[in-house]
């Protein structure tokens, strides 16, 4: 009786973990790393070469965890890597002025702040559709970056500040520790908190939300928030890495962060996806940079390739609706 009853629960498990996208996307991983391995054991499977596809992926991630937010909801948000630029430029200038580099920091990611809620107000308030609203920010912010620089970096910020982009806990860089750390607190709003579960009902259908009782503007307006205040985070890893806010600084973060989050199972139409897939879709795109680089393959390939990984991951996802419906 009970071999009856624990088989078809077990084929259930089975067929459950078959058809999780997160299992799918650790499978892609997976294979990624051990062709790499076989073609080139001696480079790409070392403590260091898995320690430095960590640090790459870190910024890549940090952006996914605020991003998430904001793609659950049904939304997008271009602008993440002018926010990052930004935010890390004001810091570097806060620095460079004699400002305590904690309140320096904290200005950088109050400032962030105040970007998501303006963004997130144009969408909800205004009804400016996000694509557009995030679109506008991100390109005024690239501009206000080369006034403010005047198109020359910000070097010299100090070492308590360097200590966000290269410092270690024991053997483990800060940046992938931080990385981590983003991933499981993400993890954990949108699983275990009310925030959480509105994002999804309003990413599901904000109509039938907002008739359940769920405040979809305010809701709208923290996830824009939310992913300005990672994408700041990242940028002051970004910048402390190199001792050094540029004026290109995440020029293009969102293309990676908006590909790790369909990699990883967040869907652009809303409602679905978990941080963890976007934190595995952060580190395919690592290990295929990586990976490209020492196969010496042209840099210029590099996007041709993770745009048709990109394309493949959105059919998958296209082709599973189809099936549920």
């Amino acid at each position: 009786m009970n071999d009856r009853v624990t088989k078809p629960r077990f084929a259930r498990i089975i067929s459950n973990l078959y058809q999780s996208q997160i299992v799918k996307t650790i499978f892609a991983l997976f294979l990624m790393c051990l062709l790499l391995t076989i073609s080139r054991p001696n480079t790409f499977f070392t403590v260091k070469n898995m320690f430095n596809v960590l640090r790459q992926a870190s910024v890549n991630s940090l952006i996914v965890c605020g991003i998430t937010f904001v793609l659950i909801t049904g939304g997008i948000d271009l602008s993440v890597g002018s926010v990052a630029g930004f935010t890390s430029l004001i810091t570097a200038i806060a620095i460079k002025s004699d400002v305590n580099v904690f309140i320096a920091i904290g200005l950088g990611l109050g400032l962030s702040l105040l970007i998501g809620f303006l963004s997130g107000a144009l969408v909800t308030w205004i009804k400016v559709p996000p694509f557009i609203t995030t679109l506008a920010v991100m390109t005024t912010f690239r501009g206000v970056i080369m006034v403010l620089s005047g198109g020359q970096p910000v070097t010299i910020l100090g070492d308590t500040f360097g200590f966000i982009g290269t410092g270690y806990i024991g053997i483990i860089p800060f940046p992938v520790i931080l990385m981590f750390l983003a991933t499981l607190v993400v993890a954990y709003i949108l699983k275990y908190t009310k925030f959480g579960r509105h994002l999804y009902a309003v990413g599901g259908n904000v109509e039938a939300a907002h008739l359940s009782g769920v405040r979809t503007s305010y809701t709208t307006i923290k996830a824009y928030m939310f992913s300005a205040l990672f994408a700041s985070i990242a940028g002051m890893v970004m910048a402390s890495r190199v001792d050094s806010a540029t004026p290109l600084a995440g020029d293009g973060a969102e293309l990676d962060a908006i590909a790790a989050a369909v990699i990883g199972g967040i869907s652009l139409a809303g409602g679905k996806g978990n941080v963890i897939g976007g934190l595995i879709g952060a580190l395919i795109i690592a290990v295929l940079n990586n990976g490209m680089v020492l196969m010496d393959v042209p840099v210029f390939y590099t996007n041709v390739v993770k745009g048709l990984v990109i394309l493949l991951a959105v059919v998958v996802d296209s082709l599973d609706k189809i099936k549920k419906q």
